[in-house]
């Protein structure tokens, strides 16, 4: 199992981190989060991240490097990602990269890299998606660069405007910094998989569970620490419904249903997205996995 680097990937929900955690163990390596809500101090029940207690002792790197009123920056995250595998691996050890959120994981592994930023002309095209919402500017981006706005979800404003303002700034279409499939660092990919009726009930459980075990609480908490005035952390699936409750929008119920509903259209775009890389080998989740997953780093060994 030479591969130094193990990236577990795919949908929210299907049991990343368990898998992340029983491979750590038993390659005595080191995890690497790239879930980008995971990066916040103080969002833990709406992220599912795995307690400290629960962590085994193993080591883990970008967890809660974030206050909730500081903006997720993926140049930042590849900058200082990077600089943990580099560290692990010169402590002689395997980094297991888990999380789902795709251009995170795209961005450590990928040979990828990031335009400048004029402050006014992103100043301005915030501005208009505020006034006019994101999907005009999505259709504005459909026009000028279709490939990009088919990979942006039409509701995702921080990226839309990204990528408008990339496009002003260079001239050249947004798409054609997307990363080629070509890693910078090479990995094994390996991506969890479950039946769409399974994963659906697994993610309306969980938004149950969530509500049950605090998540408002946590909100108003992180309220305090300025989530509000954030850019990134309080669009999280989860959280935003929670704020919707503190600001008397809705009650429990409809925040658990919506959260609900949220999680499996980010559920079907994850999946969506990992699909589109040849490299990550799909391995079905539940029982077994774990055996499954070490039988393709033999592979892959015995390819090399």
């Amino acid at each position: 199992m030479s591969a130094s680097v193990i990236a577990i990937v795919g949908p929210t929900a299907t049991g990343k981190s368990d898998l992340a955690l029983d491979l750590a163990e038993h390659l005595g390596a080191e995890i690497v989060n790239a879930d980008a809500m995971q990066f916040y101090r103080g969002m833990d029940i709406g992220t599912a991240k795995v307690p400290v207690a629960e962590r085994r002792g193993i080591p883990h790197h970008q967890l809660d490097v974030l206050e909730v009123h500081q903006e997720a920056s993926v140049a930042a995250y590849q900058k200082y990602g990077r600089a943990d595998l580099a560290a692990i691996a010169a402590r002689g050890r395997r980094a297991v990269v888990v999380g789902g959120s795709g251009l995170y994981v795209r961005a450590l592994l990928d040979e990828m890299s990031f335009p400048g930023t004029d402050p006014r002309v992103r100043a301005e095209l915030e501005a208009r998606a505020e006034a006019e919402g994101p999907g005009v500017l999505h259709a504005e981006l459909g026009r000028v660069d279709p490939v990009a706005a088919e990979r942006i979800d039409s509701r995702n404003a921080r990226r839309i405007v990204r990528a408008l303002e990339v496009i002003r700034l260079t001239g050249k279409p947004f798409s054609a910094n997307l990363p080629e499939h070509r890693y910078a660092i090479p990995a094994v990919q390996i991506g969890l998989e479950m039946p769409a009726a399974r994963l659906d009930q697994r993610i309306d459980a969980r938004a149950v569970s969530m509500f049950e075990a605090g998540l408002i609480e946590e909100t108003r908490a992180l309220v305090a620490n300025g989530l509000e005035r954030g850019r990134t952390a309080n669009r999280a699936v989860g959280y935003a419904q929670a704020l919707a409750v503190l600001r008397g929008e809705c009650d429990v119920a409809q925040a658990v249903a919506d959260t609900g509903l949220a999680t499996r259209q980010l559920a079907r775009r994850q999946i969506k997205w990992f699909r589109r890389d040849p490299r990550v080998h799909w391995l079905r989740a539940g029982a077994g996995v774990l055996h499954r997953a070490l039988g393709h780093l033999e592979t892959r060994s015995d390819a090399q």
